[in-house]
């Protein structure tokens, strides 16, 4: 099993910009070192006889071909508008 020191620890802290205490890294070490085990132990599993498997629901997209549809006018959408200026919405200044 692969031992993961302090020093790697405070390392990969000091590359995501945060602050550890003690405890933090000693907690992050042991599970970084458990989820590495575990990821060893999946490695030694025996899956010859198991056929790759890329997508488990057996669902597949559909596809349809694209179609030109009319939308709602812009003078139509501009009427539901409160307040409107140059053939746009306006809103309230939000900064």
């Amino acid at each position: 099993m692969i031992t993961i020191s302090t020093s790697d620890i405070q390392h990969l802290a000091s590359l995501s910009s945060l602050a550890l205490t003690d405890d933090e890294t000693d907690g992050l070490r042991q599970d970084l070192e458990n989820i590495i085990g575990y990821i060893e132990q999946l490695g030694e599993l025996d899956v010859s006889g198991v056929e790759p498997t890329y997508q488990v629901t057996g669902l597949s997209n559909v596809w349809r071909e694209d179609e030109v549809q009319t939308g709602i006018p812009v003078e139509k959408l501009l009427d539901l508008a409160p307040e409107k200026q140059n053939n746009q919405v306006k809103v309230p200044q939000v900064l």
